[in-house]
């Protein structure tokens, strides 16, 4: 195996075994389960309370863009075209619960977090700096004393 190829698969075995794509490969698979939880919930509940007040399931709500829309029962083909706009709606009600859940329950804290440890480690700073300015004037006032004492030359 050439020198080139060997520094390649070192290349990407240290990116596969770097933590950050392991935790991407989990935060995928887990938003894939997620996705079908909230998709489960607009198609289970969601729709079923809007055709509550509507007069059919959300998915169901089509518009006619050349008439006759009409489905054969025999074939299930339907003549004329079809616009789906309650899937549309259905799919972009899923997107934003899941864009809420997600904003509000891990984006959110995680940035309250790292704020929090943001300001700690800035007054830990400021705390260093401070014994480190400290400690420069001592240093600088014994100088001083030393060259100020009599009999220095």
């Amino acid at each position: 195996m050439s020198e080139k190829k060997a520094g390649l698969l070192e290349g990407f075995k240290a990116f596969l075994t770097r933590g950050n794509v392991i935790g991407l490969a989990v935060a995928v698979v887990i938003g894939a389960a997620f996705t079908n939880v909230v998709n489960a919930v607009v198609k289970g509940l969601i729709n079923p309370v809007v055709g509550a007040f509507g007069t059919q399931d959300l998915e169901r709500y089509t518009s006619c863009l050349r008439s006759p829309c009409v489905v054969d029962p025999e074939t299930g083909r339907t003549d004329g075209i079809e616009i789906l706009w309650g899937s549309v709606l259905s799919a972009t009600l899923s997107f934003l619960i899941t864009g809420a859940v997600v904003y509000f329950l891990l984006v959110l804290p995680m940035a309250r977090y790292l704020a929090r440890r943001a300001a700690a480690q800035a007054a830990k700073e400021g705390v260093q700096e401070t014994l480190e300015v400290s400690e420069l004037e001592v240093l600088k006032e014994i100088r001083d004393a030393l060259v100020d004492r009599p009999g220095h030359a």
